[in-house]
């Protein structure tokens, strides 16, 4: 009788930490901080713009550069600032297909955001699960899950990547999936390590004895704590996502040609980069670099500010 009360109250204690924690809402505290912090605020800057020139690309390019009932194979390589025979001016040039390349940049932003975000997103899920099964199970299920963990970690993961789209093939969803399998380990192996720590807290030793199912320990106690490891690694995982995808295009096994993509933009033009046409893969590579540029200083302002041994 006694032990079910202490851990009612040892529950009930943690409960009530979590109310306060939510009352100083841990969420609005990170967001402050980001503001705070001026590299943070040019990362999202920078990310902000790339994402909503690549949703209004419809509305907001000048042509939609993958119909071929709007290109004009005389004005290939033209360079920036110069004007086709139908009046239209190119700001930054056009590739040697006669695509307005800030459009074909605009498309390429939708492409690469979305199979950097999504890719990210499902290998966290999958990841996370696995990780907190295998912390909270321990035993044989967990060396098992770890050895696959390490198996996968040793191999790099642009290899995994290509033998999965030499098997599958081209598109955006086979890509994505190259990309699930090549992050997964990632977040298995961060979380585990958290939730080891937090699997031995006396909130979890209460909820074991109130026979909560392990279902709502899991993801109501034990996810909530290792919430900040785990958006750091997310954060730093798209930027990776969406660099390795564009790797892959620019080898020509990512996406196919009628699929826009900054790498394959900065494919079709590194041939000509060297013959004086340096826009064609200078432009694309520069979005590119600004735009991981930008997410990775997001992430590493969420890593100082989530870092438990912060001052503050």
């Amino acid at each position: 009788m006694s032990q079910d009360t202490n851990a009612a109250n040892s529950l009930h204690v943690g409960n009530a930490n979590n109310q306060t924690g939510r009352s100083r809402s841990p969420f609005r505290q990170m967001v402050v901080a980001l503001l705070h912090d001026k590299l943070a605020l040019v990362g999202i800057f920078l990310v902000l713009v790339f994402i909503l020139a690549a949703v209004l690309a419809p509305l907001i390019a000048p042509q939609n550069p993958y119909d071929l009932s709007q290109l004009d194979i005389l004005d290939g390589r033209l360079p920036p600032g110069s004007q086709s025979t139908n009046g239209m001016v190119y700001l930054i040039g056009t590739d040697d297909q006669g695509r307005d390349l800030l459009s074909a940049i605009f498309y390429g932003l939708r492409t690469s955001i979305l199979v950097g975000i999504s890719s990210a997103a499902i290998a966290l899920v999958i990841g996370a699960s696995i990780g907190l099964v295998s912390a909270y199970t321990g035993g044989r299920l967990d060396s098992f899950l770890m050895r696959v963990v390490d198996i996968q970690l040793s191999f790099p993961a642009i290899l995994i990547a290509l033998i999965f789209l030499a098997v599958l093939g081209q598109g955006v969803d086979k890509i994505i999936l190259a990309l699930i399998v090549t992050q997964w380990a990632y977040y298995a192996r961060t979380i585990r390590g958290s939730a080891l720590v937090e699997r031995k807290r006396a909130y979890v030793d209460a909820a074991r004895s109130m026979a909560l199912p392990d279902r709502r320990i899991l993801f109501r106690h034990i996810l909530p704590n290792c919430l900040p490891p785990l958006i750091v690694v997310a954060t730093m995982r798209v930027a990776y996502a969406i660099m390795l995808e564009a790797t892959l295009s620019f080898l020509g096994i990512g996406l196919p040609v009628t699929e826009p993509s900054l790498g394959l933009l900065i494919s079709n033009g590194f041939e000509y980069l060297f013959s004086g046409d340096y826009w064609i893969s200078f432009f694309p590579g520069l979005v590119l670099l600004l735009l991981i540029v930008g997410i990775n200083l997001i992430g590493d302002s969420l890593r100082d500010i989530l870092n438990p041994r912060r001052e503050g």
